[in-house]
């Protein structure tokens, strides 16, 4: 029984350690270390694999050690050594220091912190050593050179980072500005200079080219006048050669030519009598077909110009009743104009008649008038249409000495341009005489009798013949209120005859006087 209780004892206490084995049974990953401390003097590591930790005696905690990146920024402008300011973002990757030492400050500084935690922790460190770096490197070689610049700012905040069991794997230089703009004039300045060194390095390899050039040129004229003597020389030896193998051709040639000749001459000889004989059976039959051409010409000519004849006719035909209806239809026209012609002409004759009636009546009553008139007054009314026609008698015996245009005097004294002048004068002297002659009326007297010196001296009378006189005393006693208005007509016409008759005589004697004046000059 002892034996079997103490084998159960045995077994429970067996079970027991088991399950205390079993519940401190602790494995860690990479990245993350378990540290087991309170039974030991020196606490236990795991890292990345397993262990036991005691229960009740033990206690396990955390550390991580994966990689771990911080943002490094200046929050603001720090002036580098060259007083300009310059803010800069830069990536830090950390992790804990996994050796002896590295670990166990680091138990005592991160311990069960976590990865936030940790990175706040550092972040203040970092920043104070990236801003003590700046001021003591210029701006131009923190952007020449950010490797150069973050391997500073690793070297130098990894100092501190001992102290705390960490590791700073790198550092990288994410943005750098400065607060004036200087960073892109410097870039620009680098251009310039970028620029400036291409260039002449693109002129010494130009320089470098052309010398190649012109030394591979030189070879290359040194090979063509080798190759061109070579060729000259080879050129030379080809034309004798030619020449030779032309002298034996052209001896061959002219004997084949001389029996071409030859063989042409026969060949054309009997060409010539096959073509002479083509000739003479192509002509005969051209000649056939002339002549059955001349019969088809003949027969279509015949039955073109019948048509065209009928045709013609029947053209003719109608074009010459189109024109006889043409001209019956014009007659037509014509014969009733000439009626209507007719009808006037007819009314205008029967018009004109009664016109030519009624003036002819007019006229016979105004003679038989002027007869009566003439009777009663007898001289009188003759002396009134003598004096009537006076100015038309000086104007025709004027009018063919106003138209003379040149007059040539012969010999003489000169007089002979004032015996033309007094040819009207001489003329009016002899008509005045012809007219008292025939009618006793002196009209010599009745000019006088109207001139100035008449009507102020009173002095000058017309002498009439007595018939003359005792009719108009006859008339003046009968009526004098009838015969005034009368005698006052006749001797107003009278006055105006003698007025005008005086004016034209003397308006043609001064006209002839210029006109032989001007051509004696």
């Amino acid at each position: 029984m002892l034996h079997f209780l103490s084998s159960i004892g045995g077994v429970l206490i067996g079970c027991a350690l088991i399950g205390i084995i079993a519940s401190g049974y602790v494995k860690s990953p990479p990245n993350v270390a378990y540290i087991i401390s309170g039974f030991r003097k020196e606490p236990r590591v795991l890292i990345g694999r397993a262990g036991i930790k005691l229960p009740f005696l033990e206690r396990k905690d955390v550390l991580l050690v994966k990689q771990i990146s911080v943002d490094i920024k200046t929050n603001g402008y720090i002036p580098t050594q060259d007083f300009i300011g310059v803010d800069v973002d830069a990536v830090a990757k950390i992790r804990v220091k996994t050796d002896g030492d590295g670990i166990q400050i680091a138990m005592k500084n991160f311990l069960n912190m976590s990865e936030s935690d940790i990175v706040s922790a550092l972040t203040d460190s970092l920043q104070g050593n990236m801003r003590e770096i700046i001021g003591t490197i210029t701006l131009k070689d923190i952007c020449n050179d950010r490797k150069k610049f973050g391997d500073e700012v690793q070297e130098k905040a990894q100092k501190d980072m001992n102290a705390l069991g960490i590791e700073i794997i790198s550092c990288n230089i994410q943005r750098v500005d400065d607060e004036n703009n200087l960073i892109n004039a410097l870039g620009q300045d680098n251009m310039a200079q970028i620029q400036k060194d291409a260039s002449i390095a693109k002129a010494n390899a130009d320089k470098e080219v052309a010398i190649a050039e012109a030394n591979a040129q030189e070879q290359a004229n040194k090979a063509k006048v080798d190759a061109a003597k070579i060729i000259a020389e080879r050129n030379n030896e080809l034309a004798l050669k030619e020449a030779e193998l032309k002298a034996v051709e052209e001896t061959k040639r002219a004997i084949a030519e001389a029996a071409y000749e030859q063989e042409k001459q026969t060949q054309q000889k009997t060409v010539v009598v096959r073509t002479q004989e083509a000739e003479i059976a192509k002509r005969e039959k051209e000649i056939e077909l002339q002549t059955r051409e001349a019969e088809v010409t003949e027969k279509k000519l015949d039955a073109e110009v019948r048509k065209k004849a009928e045709a013609e006719k029947f053209a003719a035909q109608q074009k010459a009743d189109a024109d006889l209806y043409v001209r019956q239809k014009e007659a037509e026209a014509q014969l009733v104009e000439k009626q209507k012609a007719a009808e006037a002409i007819k009314v205008q004759g029967e018009a004109e008649a009664e016109a030519i009636r009624a003036k002819g009546l007019a006229e016979a009553e105004a003679i038989e008038k002027k007869a009566e008139a003439m009777k009663q007054y007898g001289q009188a009314a003759m002396m009134e249409m003598i004096v009537n026609v006076l100015p038309d008698i000086a104007k025709n015996v004027a009018e063919p000495l106003a138209s003379i245009e040149k007059v040539s005097i012969i010999g003489g004294d000169g007089s002979g341009i004032s015996q033309v002048s007094n040819n009207v004068p001489v003329v009016m002297q002899q008509v005045f005489e012809t007219v008292k002659e025939t009618t006793g009326l002196d009209l010599k007297d009745v000019v006088m009798a109207n001139s100035k010196t008449a009507k102020t001296d009173r002095n000058i009378t017309v002498k009439t013949d007595p018939p003359l006189k005792e009719a108009v005393s006859d008339k003046e006693g009968d009526s004098n209120t009838a015969t005034r208005p009368e005698t006052e007509n006749v001797q107003n016409k009278k006055d105006a005859s003698e007025k005008e008759t005086a004016e034209l005589m003397q308006k043609a004697a001064n006209a002839v006087e210029k006109v032989f004046e001007k051509k004696q000059k």
